[in-house]
C-alpha cells in the first residue's frame, strides 16, 4: 500500500515522515500515485553546501565524494550537520495513473520539495561535477509522492536559472505575504545579494529596502540595481555591530529577513528589528532555540517565523519577478554561470 505522504518509502526509523527518516527507499518502481523523474541536476541547499565545502577544505573531489557518500546511505540528500538538502530538475521518465500531480512523461520539471525527503538514486557517480557550486550536473532517478509539488519548467528560462529561482521561491512569496498582511515602511535582508536575498528585495518594492551584504563585492554588485535604498556591509553574526551600521542608515527595521547561509546570525536580526516588528528565518543554518531565547533575552517584541519554502503560487510569483526585474535577472545569471545548452541532451 502506498501513502500519499510516502510512509511506504521509510525504510528506518519505522513509523516517522519520510524527512524525519534515516533511509528511503529509492527503488525506480512506482507506485500508481507517484512519479518517476530522471535526474539531470541537483540544487544543493546554501547552508548545506557550505557545510560540506568547510568541512573538506573546498576540496572538489572530498565534496563530490561526501554527496555521494550521503544519497548511498541514506536514499536522499539530506545532509545530516545541518538538516537540508536542495531541490532539483530533471525529466518526468512514468506517472502513475493515480497520480495528482498533474505531470506527464516528457514533462521537464523542478521539484519544489526538499531533497531531504525525496528519495533519490544517482548512478553517474557525480562524473560532471566537480564539487565547487552548489548547482550539481547528474544522471539517476528520483520518486516523487502524491504530496510532492512540482512545477513544469517555463520555455523562456534557462533551466539553470530556474533551478536556481525556483530553489528559493518561497523566500520572496512569503516577503510579499508579510507586507500584504502587515505593511511595513522599512525591510532589511540580511544576506541581500544572493538567491532569495535578491528575490526577497525585489519583492519589497515599495517599502524603503536596506540591503545587508557581507564585503564590498557584494555592495558593487548591488549597487546601481534599484533593489534597495541602502546598502550595509556588516557581518550578520555581529548583533551589536549590525545594529550600529544599521542606525547610521536609519534605524531599525519593520521587517527583517534573513537569508544568510551561516549559523550564529538570530540575535542580530532581533536587534536589527524595531518592537512590534517582523523576523522572517529563510535560512537552514537558524537554531529556532537562538531565536526564541534570544528574542526572549533581549526583551524584544517581536514576531518571528520561520520560513518553510511553501506559500500557495511561490513558484509562479517568483518566475514573474525574474521575468519582470532586469536586476534581478542579472544578478541570478551572473551567480548561476553560462547557460545550458540542452539540458535534456
Amino acid at each position: 500500500m502506498s501513502s500519499p505522504i510516502g510512509l511506504h518509502r521509510v525504510v528506518s526509523p519505522a513509523g516517522v515522515l519520510p524527512q524525519a527518516a534515516d533511509r528511503l527507499d529509492p527503488s525506480p518502481a512506482i507506485a500508481d500515485d507517484e512519479v518517476r523523474i530522471r535526474v539531470q541536476r541537483l540544487n544543493l541547499d546554501a547552508a548545506s553546501y557550505r557545510q560540506l565545502s568547510d568541512e573538506h577544505g573546498g576540496d572538489g573531489d572530498r565534496i563530490r565524494a561526501a554527496v555521494l557518500g550521503i544519497i548511498g546511505a541514506r536514499g536522499k540528500m539530506h545532509n545530516p550537520v545541518t538538516g537540508s538538502g536542495g531541490m532539483l530538475i530533471g525529466t518526468v521518465e512514468e506517472a502513475g495513473p493515480d497520480s495528482p500531480l498533474g505531470l506527464r512523461a516528457g514533462d521537464r520539471v523542478a521539484t519544489l520539495v526538499s531533497l531531504t525527503l525525496t528519495p533519490l538514486a544517482v548512478t553517474d557517480g557525480l562524473a560532471g561535477w566537480d564539487g565547487r557550486s552548489e548547482q550539481v550536473p547528474c544522471d539517476g532517478h528520483a520518486i516523487l509522492f502524491a504530496r510532492s509539488i512540482a512545477a513544469v519548467l517555463p520555455e523562456d528560462v534557462d533551466p539553470q536559472l530556474a533551478l536556481a529561482v525556483l530553489d528559493v521561491c518561497g523566500a520572496p512569496a512569503l516577503v510579499a505575504r508579510c507586507l500584504r498582511e502587515r505593511p511595513a515602511g522599512r525591510v532589511a535582508v540580511l544576506g541581500g545579494a544572493g538567491k532569495s536575498g535578491s528575490l526577497a528585495l525585489a519583492a519589497a518594492k515599495g517599502a524603503e529596502r536596506v540591503a545587508v551584504v557581507r564585503d564590498d563585492g557584494e555592495r558593487a554588485r548591488l549597487e546601481g540595481t534599484g533593489l534597495a535604498e541602502h546598502i550595509v556591509v556588516a557581518d550578520a553574526r555581529d548583533a551589536v555591530g549590525l545594529a550600529a551600521a544599521l542606525d547610521k542608515v536609519g534605524g531599525p527595521a519593520d521587517l527583517t529577513v534573513v537569508c544568510v547561509d551561516v549559523p550564529g546570525c538570530e540575535h542580530a536580526a532581533i536587534l536589527a528589528t524595531a518592537p512590534g516588528g517582523t523576523v522572517v528565518f529563510f535560512s537552514m543554518a537558524t537554531s529556532f532555540p537562538a531565536a526564541a531565547l534570544g528574542a526572549e533575552g533581549l526583551a524584544a517584541d517581536v514576531t518571528m517565523l520561520i520560513g518553510n519554502g511553501y506559500v500557495p503560487g511561490h513558484a509562479e510569483y517568483a518566475l514573474a519577478l525574474l521575468r519582470s526585474d532586469s536586476a534581478v535577472r542579472g544578478l541570478l545569471q551572473a551567480r548561476v554561470g553560462p547557460r545550458l545548452a540542452d539540458w535534456a541532451a
